[in-house]
């Protein structure tokens, strides 16, 4: 025989589960951050990679160009949105490595982050005139 505290207590734990159900996410539009003037090489990547996203989510994904200070303004901007997936930051080597070793920054570039994905490599070049003596490294 069940005594009123079992029933009480069996009552609650039903309606905690009956009430416990997974969120869709994203529920609302996503926001970008880009830690650099638009119209650059990472703003354009960002966009065609937002694109994507948003046919992918079936949500709004919103490009918001942050510069200065090497990108920590607009990575700051990240490290003070809420931590719940609906704000992110595509950036390079220089807002995530170079401007933390030139500028005092409020967080953990290692501990307070967490990569989601490289987008992509890009390789750097010294490209002069034809007529330029010089030669290929190790030809």
């Amino acid at each position: 025989m069940m005594t009123k505290l079992s029933v009480a207590l069996a009552f609650a734990m039903w309606a905690a589960v009956a009430g416990a159900h997974a969120q869709t996410y994203p529920s609302r539009p996503v926001t970008v951050i880009v830690p650099f003037a638009a119209g650059g090489v990472t703003d354009i990547v960002a966009r065609i990679v937002s694109e994507r996203m948003k046919t992918a989510l079936g949500q709004s994904v919103i490009i918001e160009n942050v510069s200065g200070a090497g990108g920590t303004i607009g990575v700051t901007r990240l490290f003070r949105a809420a931590p719940d997936g609906y704000t992110l930051v595509v950036g390079q080597w220089t807002s995530h490595v170079g401007a933390g070793a030139m500028y005092p920054v409020p967080f953990d570039y290692l501990n307070d982050f967490e990569p989601v994905s490289m987008l992509s490599l890009a390789p750097l070049w010294i490209v002069g005139r034809s007529s330029l003596p010089a030669r290929i490294c190790g030809s």
